[in-house]
Parts: structure tokens; sequence; C-alpha cells
């Protein structure tokens, strides 16, 4: 099992050359990938762009949406064209995670109705596969620029019954957004066989996420971020935070419970911006 590392782009208060240096010692370290998570109402910055700058000071691990919130965007179209142009001008990288999310308020920030947005992300996703096969939309031809590889790799996230059809229909796999690896086993278990429903060749590939912080104030450190960013779900904020790994031992378990299970990659987010949380992690984990 590959283990990727989150971008602390949705720590609020983060600068710029701490995020630049996460990405280089992220790409130095091994890890699989620099992975980022989507908000609109707070102060965190917008994936796509953190994942550009990310892309400008790396050359080889993957850029992660896990997940891009996608109907809350006004265009699908516009959309298909910013992943597009990240995957171009990064040789084929990214790796789109995308999901309709489940914060009204962002939708409502957005100007974008909340309770049509299944509908919408179904309509994107139909979109982005004609806008990536190369359909041409008007004189000049189609919209550019052409992913690397024909198309950037798409992984579906949620746990309902519509993101595993999702999957199997426009996607190469499924994310879970945080959860045990029993969860992790029992969705991958529900895509497979949503996948062979669908009779689509090949294994989809899977990814889980989680949340760490490691050496002195650890714990103060994820359950001030955590609960801060999760206090929108009141008491449960303070299970989120409790299930952040804060010591070197929980992170090897943890990649080991998920290894076990089947998952391809797990992409580990961090409650501490400091760079030096690249280092303890990747200790952790050798």
């Amino acid at each position: 099992m590959e283990v990727g590392i989150g971008l602390p782009a949705t720590i609020a208060g983060v600068e710029r050359e701490q995020l630049l240096e996460w990405a280089r010692r992220a790409e130095a370290r091994g890890f699989s990938s620099l992975g980022t998570i989507d908000r609109l109402v707070y102060g965190n910055y917008e994936p796509l762009i953190a994942l550009a700058a990310a892309a400008a000071v790396t050359e080889r691990i993957r850029l992660a949406t896990t997940i891009l919130i996608a109907p809350y965007r006004g265009s699908g179209a516009v959309v298909a064209k910013q992943v597009a142009t990240l995957d171009h001008l990064s040789g084929g990288r990214v790796v789109l995670g995308v999901a309709p999310g489940g914060r009204e308020d962002d939708y409502v920030a957005a100007g974008v109705g909340f309770h049509t947005r299944g509908r919408r992300f179904d309509a994107m996703l139909e979109q982005w596969d004609r806008i990536w096969a190369g359909e041409r939309f008007g004189t000049a031809g189609a919209i550019g620029p052409q992913p690397p590889r024909g198309r950037p790799t798409v992984l579906i996230g949620g746990g309902v019954d519509a993101a595993f059809r999702r999957a199997a229909r426009h996607g190469d796999g499924w994310a879970l957004g945080g959860g045990t690896p029993d969860q992790f086993a029992a969705g991958a278990e529900r895509l497979r066989a949503a996948w062979d429903a669908a009779g689509r060749a090949g294994t989809p590939r899977t990814m889980a996420l989680g949340y760490y912080a490691l050496g002195e104030g650890a714990r103060a450190a994820a359950d001030r971020y955590l609960g801060d960013y999760y206090a929108f779900l009141g008491k449960y904020a303070d299970m989120v935070a409790a299930s952040a790994l804060i010591d070197a031992g929980s992170v090897r378990e943890r990649v080991r419970a998920f290894a076990d299970a089947g998952c391809d990659e797990l992409v580990l987010f961090p409650c501490d911006p400091d760079p030096g949380q690249v280092d303890l992690l990747a200790d952790a984990i050798a």
C-alpha cells in the first residue's frame, strides 16, 4: 500500500513558504501523493490552486484532491479545464477525487442549490467524460488542454449507493473520506459489486484518508485544528479529533490495518502546518 500525505492547505493561517517547503519535503521523503480537502466557508486555500503551487516545486509526487466538492462550482466545463491545465502542467500527476459534499453553507455562499447537488454532480461527471474525450464545443474545437494520459485519474468519494454507481460509471475508483479499516473494507466490497455490475474490466483504485499530528504538542494540535474545522458537527468533532494519530506506533498500526484491508493508498492529513511534520511522519512509517 502507498502512503500519501496531505498538504496543510486547510489549516487556517498556513503561510506560502510552509506550504511549498511541505511539498518539497513530501516528495524528497518518498510519499506517493500530496492530498487536499475542500471547503468554501473557511480560511483555507482553494485546492486546485494550492496543488498548482505544489506542482511548481515538485516533479514526481501525485497531486490529489481528496476530495474536491465539485457541484458548488458554477461550471463543470471550467472545472474540467482547470483540472486539465493542472494535469498538463504537472506532467499527468493529478488525481481528481470528487464528491457532492454535505455542508450547506458552502452551497449558500456559492449561490448554488444544495438540494440539487446530486443531479448537478451527475451532469458534471457526464460532461467531463465528453470534454476529456475531445468533443468539439465550438468553432475552435475541443476544450483544452488535453490531459497527458487522456484524462486525469478520477476517484469518487462518498458512502451512499450513488457514490459507488458513479465510481463504476465515470471513475477509476473510490475514496473513503474518513473511517476505520473495517468501514473501508465494507465500502470496497460495495465498490467491487458496482464495478462488476457495470461490466467494468480491471480493478478499481481505492484510497482512504486520516489525520495525524506527531511530536511535542501533538494532542493539542489535533484537538485545536480538528475541533475548529469540524465544529459544524457539534460533539462529533470531538470524536474526529480523538481519532487523529498522535504517536508513531499508532501511525504504523493504522497503515498496517488499511494495508491488510486491501487499500491501495492511505493519505494522512496534518493537524500542524510545521514542515517538520513531514519528516516525523516519514520516520514513523520507515
